[in-house]
Parts: C-alpha cells; sequence; structure tokens
C-alpha cells in the first residue's frame, strides 16, 4: 500500500509536470502573439478611430488602423512587409501617427515631429507622410511646415493625438490587451472588432488569417493592385538590340581570309577530304605450258 501511494504521487507530480510545461509552451509560442477580440467599450473605441486624424492612400475596403509614433521601428518593419499584403486582400489601411508625451521630464518628441504630426492630423495629406517616412529622422526639419510649439490651434492637435492614444489604450486594457506599438484594429468576417499590440512579428499571421490576405507577394504583384507597370520616360532612347552574327565556323577549319578577294560563300570552303581506300591489285594472267598449234 504504501509503494502505491508514493507512486501515485510521483505519477500526480510528473503530470503537473507535463501539463505545466505544456501551458509554458502554449503560452509562450502561440497564446500570447494572439490578437484579443474587445469585448467591452466598443463603440466608444470606434468613435475614437473615426475622428481621429487618420491618413490612407486609398482602397475602399475594410478598414485597417495602425496606431504608432515615427521612430518605433516595429511599425516600420510592419508597413514595409505587412501592408501591402493588406492592400492586396482588399483592405484600407488608415495610419494614425501621434507625437509621444514627455517622460520623466524627457522630450520623447522633436519639434519637427510634432509639426508633421499636427499637419498630418489637420490636412491628411499622404504624400507628406511618405516624404517624411522615406526621410531619416535626424534629417527631416519639417521645412514649410507651421511649427506646433508656437501655435496654441496646432499643439492643442498634438494634445488631441496624445489623449486618443492614452483614451484607446485605456480601454483595450479592460479587454485585456497590453498596449505596445504598432497598435492594429481591424473588424474580422463575422464584424466582431480584434486588436493586435503587434510589436512581434509571430502575431502578424493571425491579422492576415482575418483578413485573407496572402502570406507573400510575386513579383507581378504591383500589376494585381492595380498599379501600372512603370513605363520609359519620354525621349529617352530605345532599348538595344542583338544584331544576327553569323554562324561560327567549324573547328576543323581554319579562319578565312577576310580580304576583297576572298568569296564568303559556302562553295569557297574546301570540301572535306573523304577517307581514301586501297585499290585492288590486278589479276596475274595465267600462262598454261601447253602450245597450240
Amino acid at each position: 500500500m504504501r509503494r502505491f501511494l508514493v507512486w501515485s504521487a510521483l505519477a500526480a507530480l510528473v503530470g503537473l509536470l507535463i501539463a505545466g510545461g505544456g501551458y509554458w509552451a502554449y503560452w509562450t509560442y502561440y497564446a500570447r502573439f494572439q490578437p484579443v477580440t474587445v469585448s467591452r467599450d466598443q463603440a466608444a473605441i470606434q468613435s475614437l478611430l473615426d475622428e481621429a486624424g487618420w491618413i490612407s492612400a486609398g482602397g475602399g475596403g475594410a478598414p485597417v488602423y495602425i496606431v504608432g509614433y515615427r521612430d518605433s521601428a516595429a511599425m516600420q518593419r510592419y508597413e514595409r512587409e505587412e501592408v501591402p499584403k493588406l492592400r492586396a486582400a482588399g483592405a484600407e489601411v488608415r495610419i494614425i501617427v501621434f507625437a509621444r508625451s514627455d517622460r520623466e521630464g524627457m522630450q520623447q518628441s522633436t519639434e519637427a515631429e510634432r509639426a508633421t504630426v499636427a499637419e498630418l492630423w489637420l490636412s491628411r495629406d499622404w504624400p507628406l507622410y511618405e516624404r517624411w517616412t522615406a526621410t531619416p529622422t535626424a534629417s527631416w526639419t519639417a521645412a514649410g511646415i507651421p511649427s506646433a510649439d508656437d501655435n496654441l490651434a496646432r499643439s492643442a492637435v498634438v494634445d488631441a493625438g496624445q489623449k486618443f492614444v492614452t483614451d484607446l489604450t485605456g480601454y483595450l486594457r479592460n479587454s485585456g490587451l497590453q498596449p505596445g506599438y504598432p497598435l492594429i484594429l481591424w473588424r474580422d468576417e463575422q464584424g466582431y472588432l480584434r486588436a493586435c499590440a503587434c510589436t512581434d512579428p509571430r502575431s502578424w499571421v493571425f491579422i492576415r488569417d482575418d483578413l485573407g490576405a496572402p502570406d507573400r507577394i510575386d513579383a507581378d504583384a504591383p500589376v494585381e493592385l492595380g498599379l501600372e507597370p512603370e513605363q520609359p520616360p519620354e525621349g529617352s532612347l530605345p532599348p538595344l538590340e542583338y544584331p544576327d552574327l553569323p554562324p561560327i565556323p567549324d573547328s576543323d577549319t581554319p579562319p578565312a581570309d577576310t580580304g576583297p578577294d576572298t568569296p564568303t560563300s559556302s562553295e569557297a570552303r574546301p570540301a572535306p577530304r573523304q577517307p581514301s581506300t586501297p585499290r585492288p591489285a590486278p589479276k596475274a594472267q595465267r600462262q598454261d605450258d601447253t602450245t597450240f598449234y
């Protein structure tokens, strides 16, 4: 009986260890990358998204909101690698950028960044956003854009963007999502609002599955997306064509002389020598010893 109890305790301990290890693996490699279904404050969240100063390149499909700040490396990578796939699935990507608030007396945004964020919220100028993201942060001076620090109205726009992020992340925490950027929100096929703090690329596949986006885009994707192929600039020279070259002569034939008197037709080439066969020797005449008279 005592041995039975010992073995039962060991079996229970092993079972607990296996279950604990399985749950740890499930959480570490799968569950923590899954998006959450927003179960509370859906109307308030949707109202925030509609009223925010989002920018878009168009598309007209189901909206996908990407919230982040300029220096977020994860957001830049997501835009570069995943946004074309979402657009290929017919989604309209709407980007909402904000300038981070000061933290412990340290500014987390520059004057040029705050001016650009205010301009994007007011004008929703997509080409401006493309120029901004294509320029290194240290080189961007926001030339021609009014400063937000010396303008009360534009400074209020920057503050509104920061309040938008504070309210949005507060609502999402009620549904169990910890904030992280890029913060992506969309609706699945059943119409449920979904959210993902997609700081890790392993969470991106869940968004593609919900929206039916491809895992990769082939080389002819720009044509499928409705973009015309690039045309050569007007006035450019046509592409060069290779001339028709003469056939390569046989290796056994020496190169012909290219002088003016040398014929170029195939008749001038010497005919190949035929192998000579020995001629049969003439038969010796038979001489008879008998003489006829």
